[in-house]
């Protein structure tokens, strides 16, 4: 299964955006997405920015995530 999470940028050197997510951070390539700024979510999966979200929607998704890893359902 393949999973897409939503970060925010929180630096951008050339190609390149470290993602923040709950205090975890990830460079991210960018050369697959244009027009992004720090601040903005991005949908990150294997290491490349592939879509820029909705600040409300990365939140919901995000929501949706902690809740199941509360519940204690994530991978085994």
């Amino acid at each position: 299964m393949c999973l897409g999470v939503p970060m925010r940028i929180v630096t951008i050197d050339g190609d390149v955006a470290r993602c923040e997510v709950d205090g975890v951070e990830r460079d991210a390539s960018l050369m697959m997405i244009e027009d992004v700024a720090i601040g903005d979510f991005v949908l990150i999966h294997a290491g490349f920015a592939i879509a820029r979200l909705d600040p409300a929607q990365a939140e919901e998704t995000l929501a949706a995530f902690r809740a199941v890893l509360d519940q204690g359902e994530g991978p085994t």
